[in-house]
C-alpha cells in the first residue's frame, strides 16, 4: 500500500511538473498619456519566483517616477482533466507622471527569477499637450465652460452645441506650389472630440484639372493629434497622389459629410449620477484647398513628351540571330519616380523593310511616400521581310526634374543587325523554282500544217467594256473615299465626335468585365474614364479642362433636357462616392454600370457642335 501511494505522489509532481508553464517578465503601460497626467508601469513575474533587489527598471525620459515599487502576488489553481495546474504571478507597480510633451521609449526592465536572468522587451510611449492646460485659450469653450476634451466625457454633455472646431475635415497637401504634371500628395482627414457612430460622405471633394493616383488605405479613428493647442482623434479619409494638368492656381473643392457624435445624459439615479450616451446628428463641410502651379519652363526640347520627375531608362533585344519571317523583340523600359503612368511610348525608329507591329506596354508602379515610383515596359515585335545589314534608330528619352527645374535628355543605343534568309522563305523559293521548270518547255503541237490565221480583236468584246466601266467606278469611288479620309483627318473634332460612343461602349464593356470578376477598384476608374472621355470628345474640350459647370453649361446650350442633365450629375457623383466610401455604403455596380449607359444613350441624341 505505502509503494503505492508513493508512486500516486511521484506521478503527480511530475504532472504537476508538467503542467507548468514556462517563467516569463512581463510590461504594462498606456501608449499615449497627457502632460500632467498620472499613469502606471506594471512590472509582472509569471510562474517564477523573483527576487525584489534584482529587480532593475529604466528611467522614462519626459516623466517623473512618484512612488514604487508596490508588490502584490496572486495565486491561482485549475484542474484539467484530472491534472492541477497552479499559476503564480508577483507585479510590481510604479507611479509616473508626464511633464513633457513627445515620443518616448520605457527601455528593457531586468530581474533575476528561479536563477533565471529575466528581461522585458521596449514599449513606446507618447505624451501630449493637455489641451484643457493651453496657454492660447483654449482651455473652455469662450462663455467660462471648459473645453471639449476627449478623454473626459463629462465635458462631452448632450446640452451643448457641437462647435466647428469639434468636429471638422481637412484636405491636406504637402506643397503650396508645384510644376504641371509634379506630383503632389493629398491627404483628407477627420478630427474629432467626439466619438463618431456613423459616418457618410453626401460629396466627395473634386479634383478639377488634376489625375489622381489612390492609395489604398484602413479608415480607423485610432489616432491622437495635437492640432492648434488642442487634441483630437483623428482618421484618415482619403490619401492619393495627384498630378495637376495645367498651370495656374487650381482648387480642390470641399466635401459634406453626415456624421453622427456621441455626447452623453447625465441621470440622477439617486445616491449616483449615471451618464448614458446619445446620439447626435451633425453636418461637416471640409475646407477647400488651392495650390500654384507653375508652367513648365519654355522653350521645351524636342522630343519631351511630358514626363515629369526623375527616370532611367533601358533597351534590349531578345535574341542574337534574326532571320526573314521570324519574329523578334525589342523591350523598351523606364524606371523612376513620377508621372511614370502617364508617359507615352516612344518611337523607335525601325527599317522599313521590318513588318512593325502594336506595341505591347505594361505598367508596374506603387506610391512610394509622396510620389510614385515603377516602371514602364514597352515590348515592340517586328517580323525582317529582307536579308541584310540594318539599323534599329536610338530614341531620345527627355523628361523634366522637377526638383532642379531643368530638362533631362537621355539616349538608347543604336542597334545593328543582320538578317539571314529565314527557312520558311527559302522553302518558298525553292518550291516556285520547280513550279518554273515544270512549265519552262511545252510540248510540240501536231495538227493542221497549213494553219490560217485569225484576229479576234478585245476591244470588240462585251466584257471588255463591261470591265472598263467598272475601272472608272472603281478610280472614283477611291478618289471619294480618299477625299473623305482627308477631310476627316483635317477634322479631329468631327473624328473625335464621331467616334466618341464607339471608344464609349470599349470602355463600359471592360468596366462590365472587371466587376464580374471581382476588381471593383478598377472597375469604378474604368467607369469614370468612359465618362469623362465620352464627354470631352464630344464637346470638343480637353479632359484636363473638364469641370462639372462648364460641361452643364454646354449641355443647356446645345438644347440637352434638364433631366438628361440631372442624370449625368447623378451618374458623377455615383462614381466618385463609389471610389472613396467604405464597400458597404457603395451603390452596387450593377447601378452605376446601367446609369452610365442610359447617361450615354441620352447623350447621343443631342446635336453637339463640331
Amino acid at each position: 500500500m505505502m509503494k503505492k501511494f508513493l508512486t500516486f505522489i511521484a506521478l503527480t509532481i511530475i504532472a504537476s511538473a508538467g503542467l507548468r508553464a514556462e517563467v516569463a517578465f512581463k510590461v504594462k503601460a498606456p501608449e499615449r498619456v497627457m502632460v500632467g497626467e498620472q499613469f502606471y508601469i506594471t512590472y509582472s513575474v509569471v510562474d517564477g519566483n523573483p527576487s525584489l533587489r534584482s529587480l532593475r527598471v529604466p528611467e522614462i525620459p519626459g516623466c517623473k517616477l512618484l512612488y514604487g515599487p508596490s508588490e502584490s502576488r496572486s495565486q491561482s489553481y485549475e484542474m484539467i482533466n484530472g491534472r492541477t495546474r497552479s499559476n503564480s504571478r508577483v507585479d510590481y507597480t510604479y507611479v509616473y507622471r508626464a511633464e513633457k510633451e513627445g515620443a518616448v521609449t520605457i527601455g528593457e526592465a531586468s530581474v533575476e527569477a528561479d536563477g533565471r536572468q529575466l528581461s522585458t522587451s521596449r514599449r513606446k510611449l507618447t505624451i501630449v499637450a493637455n489641451s484643457q492646460s493651453s496657454s492660447s485659450g483654449q482651455g473652455n469653450a469662450g462663455n467660462g465652460t471648459p473645453a471639449v476634451n476627449i478623454d473626459d466625457i463629462s465635458t462631452q454633455s448632450s446640452d451643448r452645441t457641437v462647435q466647428s472646431d469639434d468636429v471638422f475635415v481637412r484636405i491636406i497637401l504637402n506643397k503650396s506650389t508645384a510644376y504641371e504634371q509634379e506630383a503632389i500628395e493629398c491627404t483628407i482627414k477627420l478630427y474629432t472630440k467626439y466619438s463618431i457612430s456613423s459616418f457618410m460622405p453626401t460629396k466627395q471633394p473634386s479634383f478639377d484639372g488634376f489625375l489622381i493616383e489612390e492609395v489604398p488605405i484602413q479608415a480607423q479613428l485610432n489616432e491622437v493629434e495635437n492640432y492648434r493647442g488642442q487634441n483630437y482623434m483623428t482618421a484618415l479619409l482619403k490619401r492619393c497622389i495627384i498630378f495637376p494638368q495645367k498651370s495656374g492656381r487650381l482648387t480642390i473643392n470641399s466635401g459634406n459629410y453626415d456624421i453622427s457624435v456621441v455626447q452623453y445624459d447625465n441621470v440622477n439615479m439617486g445616491f449616483f449620477n449615471v451618464r448614458t450616451p446619445q446620439e447626435r446628428d451633425i453636418k461637416v463641410s471640409s475646407n477647400s484647398a488651392s495650390i500654384e502651379i507653375k508652367s513648365l519652363p519654355s522653350p521645351q526640347p524636342e522630343g519631351f513628351s511630358g514626363a515629369v520627375g526623375t527616370f532611367t531608362i533601358d533597351s534590349r533585344l531578345v535574341g542574337n540571330s534574326f532571320r526573314t519571317n521570324d519574329p523578334a523583340t525589342l523591350i523598351y523600359t523606364v524606371t523612376g519616380t513620377g508621372n511614370i503612368k502617364y508617359v507615352k511610348e516612344p518611337e523607335i525608329d525601325f527599317p522599313s523593310e521590318f513588318e512593325l507591329y502594336n506595341p505591347h506596354t505594361d505598367y508596374d508602379t506603387r506610391v512610394n511616400g509622396s510620389n510614385v515610383s515603377g516602371t514602364m515596359t514597352v515590348e515592340y515585335t517586328f517580323v525582317p521581310q529582307a536579308t541584310g545589314q540594318f539599323k534599329i534608330g536610338s530614341d531620345r528619352f527627355v523628361y523634366f526634374n522637377p526638383s532642379n527645374g531643368q530638362y533631362v535628355t537621355l539616349s538608347t543605343p543604336v542597334y545593328d543587325i543582320k538578317v539571314a534568309q529565314g527557312t520558311s522563305a527559302a522553302a518558298s523559293a525553292e518550291q516556285k523554282d520547280i513550279e518554273s521548270k515544270n512549265t519552262d518547255i511545252l510540248h510540240i503541237k501536231t495538227g493542221d500544217k497549213h494553219p490560217a490565221m485569225h484576229r479576234n480583236y478585245v476591244i470588240g468584246t462585251w466584257w471588255y467594256w463591261a470591265l472598263m466601266v467598272l475601272m472608272v467606278a472603281g478610280v472614283a469611288g477611291a478618289a471619294l473615299a480618299r477625299g473623305k479620309r482627308a477631310r476627316m483627318a483635317s477634322d479631329e473634332k468631327g473624328t473625335r465626335l464621331i467616334k466618341a460612343n464607339k471608344v464609349a461602349r470599349r470602355r463600359l464593356k471592360l468596366a462590365k468585365h472587371l466587376s464580374e470578376t471581382g476588381q471593383d477598384e478598377k472597375f469604378h476608374e474604368e467607369i469614370l474614364k468612359a465618362i469623362w472621355g465620352y464627354l470631352s470628345d464630344k464637346l470638343g474640350i480637353p479632359a484636363s479642362q473638364l469641370t462639372r459647370e462648364n460641361i452643364m453649361t454646354v449641355l443647356a446650350d446645345a438644347g440637352a433636357p434638364e433631366e438628361v442633365r440631372a442624370n449625368l450629375g447623378e451618374v458623377l457623383d455615383d462614381c466618385e462616392m463609389a471610389r472613396y466610401s467604405p464597400a458597404d455604403t457603395r451603390p452596387s455596380t450593377s447601378d452605376i454600370y446601367r446609369k452610365a449607359s442610359q447617361a450615354i444613350n441620352s447623350m447621343e441624341n443631342i446635336k453637339f457642335r463640331k
